[in-house]
């Protein structure tokens, strides 16, 4: 069925159910940002494939929000689809709320699932709307009515996250969840996103493409946690570990009925942003509903140092398998048929090879040339390139492995280069150390730091449009938060966290260009005017010298490199054969 086709018949379901406007987002009942094929929702709608997004269909028009990572792929799959692009990150579009307030008629009907809008969407919207009367509906799903062939939901296995890399038991982190709860008097705590519940109870699972989480619910009492899963996901071992830890196993679809069951004596706590409309309307009317953010998602962002030290074995191993892939790219090329999909599968096959592997972290980038420029592109058999010798591979990629989570991009160079790319290949290193070698004082935020990675790009008048680093899981979902570098976050970056720094300049048509380290932050200096902090790049893996305008580089940008490619050979010759042993000695050599 075309995509057309799918909105009209949407429209009709709209009218018979007396709903003016339709929204489908994103999400899936647990806020996710990527999401199990059962919730792909917005792109069966509309056949824009990104992992962030929201499709609005009114009676007479239809749009598509999305940020500036996808304009260019989302303006290739909305051709013909009747659907427009809202390109939401620029300051003259309006958000689909406003949009829906000034096109909708007074008093006007919006629909849309309520299991996959968080509390806090919604209440924003019940304000929005206020002025115009504009009423909410949210029971019905009404892509469930149309959509024929539905995936169902996952049933993935769940396992145990091993403490030997995980560092606390579930016990220890039950314990620090509960200190939190008191501070709120709380006597229930309600979590919903599937990170942090992976997180807490040291389990895993397979129920969402390269992110190894389980779809459940938590709830967590004083003296019990409730597990709220599907039973056939659990075996008899892992379900005889978690109760002799104190987690009682319920049903999925048990926890509104749970929630219905508290008391006016109860009070709960739970993250607004994080658990659906649905779940907040289940709790009982008389039950006290404190709104404070996740607990565990400040504790899971500052890694201990048994996963800091895990983590950095495994970023050796996935080193060691981005300079196979690297080695054996620049050497093959022109020489046999390599198209944007046999690379991406080549470098899955060097990970496939690490003993602790447990899959990809997510689906890879492989952009050949103007491909690149989509910052989020994925090639397929209709769309792919063959690799010549000439110009760049962007490349970012990433593992899950018991020991850590990681992602990694680099440009490789295939050919001869113009002096365009070899220029805005250099003003991107120059993001990259700049960022790298930041000395800041304790306190400062992901927004602060955020310039500091634009300006030598903002100097020749570039940007991209997208934010500079985001934290990483540990075995777990390849963007977390609550830090990242983007102007606009206000999360402290402290000791312990992991952050990228991927900066880039991506042409439309031409080419796109990033350079990603995973970092981890540390303690610098302290002196009268304060703590002061640092990064420590924690991706082992050259950058191409043969990008380089060497002129442009300052001797402290020069000194950083050469540094920084010593630890990779460093680290990583003892897992090398001579022959690549030679070779990474060539690519990391100074300049």
């Amino acid at each position: 069925m075309k995509i057309k086709d799918r909105v009209e018949n949407l429209r009709k379901l709209m009218k018979e159910n007396k709903m003016d406007a339709y929204i489908i987002p994103s999400f899936d009942a647990h806020m996710s940002e990527y999401v199990a094929d059962y919730f792909r929702g917005r792109t069966w709608i509309s056949g824009f494939t990104g992992s962030a997004g929201t499709a609005v269909i009114t009676l007479e028009d239809a749009g598509l929000w999305t940020d500036g990572r996808y304009y260019i792929q989302a303006e290739k799959q909305l051709e013909g689809s009747g659907i427009r692009l809202f390109k939401g990150a620029e300051p003259s579009v309006p958000s689909y709320t406003e949009w829906l307030n000034d096109t909708l008629k007074e008093g006007s009907i919006v629909g849309f699932d309520g299991n996959v809008f968080s509390i806090d969407m919604v209440k924003d919207m019940e304000k929005e709307f206020k002025a115009k009367k504009i009423s909410l509906k949210i029971e019905k799903d009404l892509l469930n009515e149309l959509w024929e062939n539905r995936p169902e939901m996952p049933k993935g296995s769940v396992f145990l996250h091993e403490v030997k890399y995980a560092g606390k038991s579930r016990t220890q982190k039950l314990s620090e969840v509960r200190e939190e709860m008191k501070k709120h008097n709380a006597n229930y705590y309600l979590l919903t996103s599937l990170d942090d519940i992976a997180w807490l109870l040291n389990i895993r699972g397979a129920d969402v493409e390269n992110n190894p989480v389980v779809i459940s619910h938590v709830i967590v009492a004083e003296d019990k946690c409730y597990l709220f899963v599907d039973s056939s996901k659990v075996s008899n071992d892992v379900k005889l570990e978690l109760v002799a830890e104190g987690v009682k196993l319920k049903g999925y679809d048990e926890i509104q009925k749970f929630l219905e069951g508290l008391t006016s004596k109860d009070t709960i706590l739970f993250d607004k942003t994080r658990t659906n409309i649905c779940l907040y309307n289940a709790i009982n009317i008389d039950t006290t509903k404190i709104e404070s953010p996740n607990v565990t998602t400040n504790l899971k962002a500052i890694k201990n140092e048994i996963e800091t030290e895990n983590l950095k074995a495994c970023e050796v191993q996935d080193g060691v398998a981005m300079v196979k892939f690297i080695k054996w790219l620049k050497t093959s090329v022109g020489k046999e048929e390599i198209t944007e999909i046999s690379a991406a599968d080549k470098l899955e096959g060097f990970r496939r090879e690490i003993e602790l592997f447990a899959g990809l972290s997510f689906d890879t980038i492989a952009g050949y040339k103007e491909h690149a420029a989509m910052m989020h592109y994925k090639a397929s058999k209709e769309t792919q390139y063959t690799l010549k010798n000439e110009g760049f591979l962007l490349v970012d990629s990433g593992g899950q492995y018991f020991n850590g989570t990681t992602d990694t991009t680099r440009t490789i160079v295939l050919g001869k280069l113009t002096e365009e790319e070899k220029r805005d290949y250099t003003l991107v290193l120059k993001s990259n150390i700049a960022l790298s070698t930041a000395k800041f004082l304790e306190g400062c935020t992901g927004g602060n730091l955020d310039v500091l990675a634009r300006q030598p790009i903002w100097q020749y008048g570039l940007d991209y449009k997208c934010g500079t680093g985001h934290g990483v899981g540990f075995f777990l979902n390849v963007h977390e938060g609550p830090q990242s570098f983007r102007t606009t976050n206000n999360i402290k970056i402290e000791k312990g966290m992991v952050i990228t720094n991927e900066p880039g300049i991506y042409k439309e048509g031409k080419f796109g260009i990033r350079t990603e380290n995973m970092m981890i932050v540390l303690e610098d200096e302290k002196t009268e005017f304060g703590q002061f902090m640092k990064f420590e790049a924690i991706t082992y893996c050259p950058i191409d010298l043969d990008g380089i305008n060497k002129d442009m580089l300052t001797d402290l940008e020069k000194q950083w490199l050469n540094n920084y490619h010593k630890d990779v050979y460093t680290k990583l010759i003892p897992y090398l054969n001579e022959e690549e042993k030679a070779w990474l000695e060539q690519e990391t050599g100074e300049i």
